[in-house]
């Protein structure tokens, strides 16, 4: 193993210097860094030229200033020697400090996209596996390809003028008018429906349930302006929790584990006692005091699921687990909801709190509720755009992956020996269909931190793209050469991750010297 991994490693930094060496030339010979001012009427374009010209070292050829730029670069291998010199930008920043700066707005932009689309794109192609050639299938097929195949700044132009724009407006009078709420509610149960599946009555009585519910659930918030005022309370918590506990004892332990259920269903209590206990602490809140009440939240789970036991004490502990980290989720839902008319009637906000452009308000002061929720606000759209754009591949690998594994023989022996379904599924299918997943990730992962530059570009997010594309623009490779760094290091190492992994998802994979 050791041996495998080093050699990866010296292959990869052999890689990594013969591309970055042509990407910094191919960068270099790109354009002329002098252009802007070559046509300037300015009087003192020679001393502007001449500055540019002593910053970027342009009177070096290309080869060696690279090799003058990887001397600064390889001191950065030195951990906390605080000497790592990546160049400076035209502007005279250093780059670490501009890569720094880059680095973390990118990756509050798309770290949430990449993950939610991972998660839901896995679902919903085990789900479409599963119900091969339904309804439901051709529809997740059809509109994962849709998505995919409109243009990302199409999808980003259209949430903002309907994701923000017109929710803005519609916030100003929250009243949802009869018609809309009976077609709402008609549409969400036409697609429950149609994911049900079955004999025509059952499809009839869900869709119907759905109907009734979504349309009773708008008329209600119509009435009580819940889109201003919104909030969840210990009742619905209560009841969603325990929906998440039967759902994720079905998943992970099945219904026949009472233990597990049994486990899920103290979390759910003690998440509504809890939620009382809460609030004056949540009143005080800051970021580390969230990770820890996580942290709390899932051990007292895990807790619970041990000390209930069971035949299978482990299934019992994952389920009750899952159950305390949702139901958490819940609660602290609900404490944003409560700081949200705070927010809405913020002076720097003006009563439009979906934004379309930057990362934050500018200026804008308040709790850690409030600030966080500007955070929020300002990630929506482009995340709803990100995820939109990149569903498709997660979910047609995953479908392609699960359909080929549930036609392997120890499929069909597993159901011939009498184990349910969801044992089949879950058990023995599902982390097999994982594997080919695990190097898509890997490549994702390199192109999270590399940036999303057209979407940073419509929503105006200084991250990685936006650095290397300013690099690109003004033939400078010193940002250039920290994003490709940057992007090449993680890509390569989470490949090597994605290949140890294959061994922990397939027991037949072993990696040797």
């Amino acid at each position: 193993m050791v041996t495998y991994i080093v050699r990866r490693l010296i292959t990869a930094a052999l890689i990594l210097l013969g591309a970055s060496f042509l990407v910094y030339l191919l960068t270099a010979s790109s354009g002329d860094p002098l252009e802007e001012f070559r046509a300037s009427s300015a009087p003192n374009k020679q001393q502007l030229m001449d500055s540019r010209s002593q910053l970027l070292d342009l009177d070096t050829p290309a080869p060696l200033r690279y090799f003058k730029w990887l001397s600064g670069a390889a001191r950065c291998l030195v951990p906390f020697g605080g000497s790592c010199d990546l160049g400076k930008n035209i502007a005279g920043q250093p780059i670490t400090e501009a890569l720094g700066f880059a680095l973390v707005q990118t990756l509050t932009l798309v770290t949430g996209a990449t993950i939610l689309a991972i998660l839901i794109g896995i679902a919903l192609g085990i789900i479409t596996a599963l119900r091969q050639y339904s309804a439901l299938d051709y529809g997740v097929t059809f509109m994962a390809f849709l998505f995919f195949s409109l243009p990302i700044f199409w999808v980003a132009v259209l949430l903002k003028e309907y994701g923000a724009i017109g929710f803005n407006d519609f916030l100003r009078n929250p009243e949802i008018p009869l018609p809309v709420a009976l077609g709402i509610g008609a549409v969400a149960g036409l697609i429950v429906a149609v994911a049900v599946g079955g004999a025509a009555r059952r499809r009839l009585v869900s869709g119907g349930i759905v109907f009734l519910a979504v349309s009773l659930i708008l008329i209600y918030f119509s009435l009580v302006q819940w889109f201003r005022n919104p909030g969840l309370g210990p009742v619905v918590i209560a009841i969603a929790g325990v929906g998440i506990a039967f759902a994720v004892t079905l998943l992970v332990a099945g219904l026949k584990n009472r233990k597990a259920l049994q486990a899920s269903l103290i979390v759910v209590a003690l998440g509504v006692v809890a939620y009382f206990a809460v609030q004056p602490l949540l009143n005080q809140a800051t970021a580390v005091m969230i990770v820890l009440l996580g942290i709390a939240t899932i051990g007292v789970g895990v807790g619970t699921g041990f000390l209930m036991g069971g035949y299978d004490r482990g299934q019992s502990m994952r389920a009750a687990g899952i159950t305390a980290f949702l139901v958490g989720g819940l609660i602290l839902m609900d404490r944003f909801m409560q700081a949200w008319p705070s927010y809405f009637s913020n002076s720097r906000v003006r009563g439009r709190p979906i934004a379309t452009i930057g990362a934050g308000t500018p200026n804008i002061q308040g709790d850690f509720w409030v600030l966080t929720l500007d955070t929020f606000t300002h990630l929506i759209l482009p995340t709803m755009a990100l995820i939109l754009v990149s569903l498709a591949s997660y979910t047609r690998f995953t479908r392609s992956s699960m359909l080929e594994i549930m036609n392997m023989d120890y499929i069909r022996t597993a159901r011939a020996k009498g184990l349910s379904e969801r044992s089949v599924v879950m058990g023995h299918a599902f982390r097999n269909a994982l594997i080919p997943i695990a190097t898509i990730v890997a490549f994702d992962i390199g192109a999270l931190i590399g940036g999303a530059v057209i979407t940073e570009t419509v929503f105006s997010v200084r991250g990685m793209g936006f650095l290397f594309l300013d690099g690109i623009m003004h033939t400078d490779p010193n940002p250039v050469m920290g994003v490709f760094v940057c992007v090449a290091v993680t890509a390569m190492v989470f490949n090597l991750i994605a290949d140890l992994a294959y061994s922990a998802l397939d027991p037949r994979v072993r990696i040797k010297a």
